[in-house]
């Protein structure tokens, strides 16, 4: 990667224009929140409903099923159960707050599609994770924050390999507009001294686009705005005699799928997988040496914008995952590489490479 040139820009003095406020999280932390694993009885009920009374009978009707959830799913419902206060005061089912919630996507239309607008709200804000409410804290956070929210903007991840980053994170907080805690031990009760002062929580800071887009245009670049991708997945991964392709609903694939749509959600793009038989004659071999336009077209037939194809091979040597990622756009096939990381790390590589290159700001 070339090195960035210094651009010798003034950024104004801007007042301390963060204030906290108290409101309950937005609604997208309960849309992003919502199990991704789930046995299909309730899409299956939804199809070809024409009302909302006729789609919420046929969902009871299908309440029998019994969706599969783990602990990690569990404890995210329990967040989303405690933050709008709605479900412990109806104590309503798990299985009924999952058919209200896919009920009011389908209604409203908000069902992942291959490509999807994003609105301001969505747009310029960012999340990072604090200890504690102390003002020292939340410094850190504020400038954690900028960086999440200049990369999340603009879709650029080399803007914080900038020297006028170093200036910009000393006054992070006079970016922000407002913000918010959530405490992430929320309904469990203090228990010690570390309880008292050092419990985790969620802080969101929220921005003003005019003051984000100065910051931006001072660092030579600007916002990504109109769509977000949703990329098809095409991985091959190998770890000794373990060695499959990736694909929709098989289980020994389900901790890799939602690593990867955990790395795509603060970049405000979504991710899909094949199924196994879309997958006929792409082995781990010839995946490696698939044209990325048959690729793009098999993700059309996924519900995705594009392909994203990859190949994670585990290195003792490296102690971690080395991974190839490929993506084309706009008749360039892009290559990038990360080595001996986590494949969280890898999928968070993966997405920060894709939305760079879509978004216009070449290579990763």
């Amino acid at each position: 990667m070339s090195a960035c040139g210094r651009v010798s820009v003034t950024t104004p003095a801007l007042p301390n224009r963060s204030k906290r406020i108290s409101s309950p999280p937005p609604k997208s932390i309960a849309r992003e929140s919502l199990p991704r694993a789930c046995g299909t009885e309730v899409l299956k009920a939804a199809h070809g409903c024409v009302n909302g009374s006729s789609l919420f009978a046929a969902v009871l009707a299908a309440g029998g099923s019994r969706c599969y959830e783990d602990r990690r799913h569990s404890k995210r419902r329990a967040d989303i159960k405690r933050a709008d206060g709605i479900g412990g005061q109806l104590g309503m089912s798990g299985f009924l707050r999952t058919a209200l919630f896919t009920i009011g996507l389908v209604i409203a239309g908000l069902v992942p599609r291959a490509a999807y607008a994003v609105t301001a709200d969505e747009l310029y804000q960012s999340k990072t994770i604090v200890t504690g409410q102390g003002e020292a804290n939340r410094q850190i956070g504020f400038r954690d924050c900028l960086d999440r929210v200049l990369v999340r903007v603009s879709g650029d991840q080399r803007l914080l390999k900038k020297p006028e980053m170093a200036d910009l994170r000393n006054k992070a907080g006079s970016f922000v507009d407002s913000f918010r805690y959530r405490d992430r031990l929320q309904g469990i009760p203090i228990h010690d001294e570390q309880g008292t002062h050092d419990r985790p929580h969620d802080l969101t800071c929220l921005y003003k686009p005019d003051i984000l887009d100065k910051v931006l245009a001072s660092l030579g670049s600007k916002p990504w705005l109109g769509e977000r991708p949703t990329l098809t997945v095409f991985l091959a991964t190998e770890q000794g005699a373990r060695h499959f392709v990736l694909s929709a609903g098989e289980k020994r694939g389900e901790t890799m799928r939602e690593s990867f749509a955990d790395a795509a959600g603060p970049m405000l793009m979504h991710v899909v997988f094949p199924k196994a038989a879309q997958l006929a004659g792409l082995d781990e071999t010839a995946l490696g040496s698939a044209d990325m336009a048959r690729l793009d077209r098999l993700a059309k037939q996924t519900g995705g914008t594009q392909a994203l194809a990859g190949s994670m091979v585990w290195s003792d040597k490296e102690l971690g995952w080395i991974a190839d990622w490929r993506l084309a756009d706009h008749g360039k096939t892009y290559r990038w590489q990360v080595r001996g990381v986590s494949f969280d790390e890898a999928f968070r590589v993966a997405i920060s490479g894709a939305a760079q290159i879509l978004s216009g700001n070449g290579q990763p």
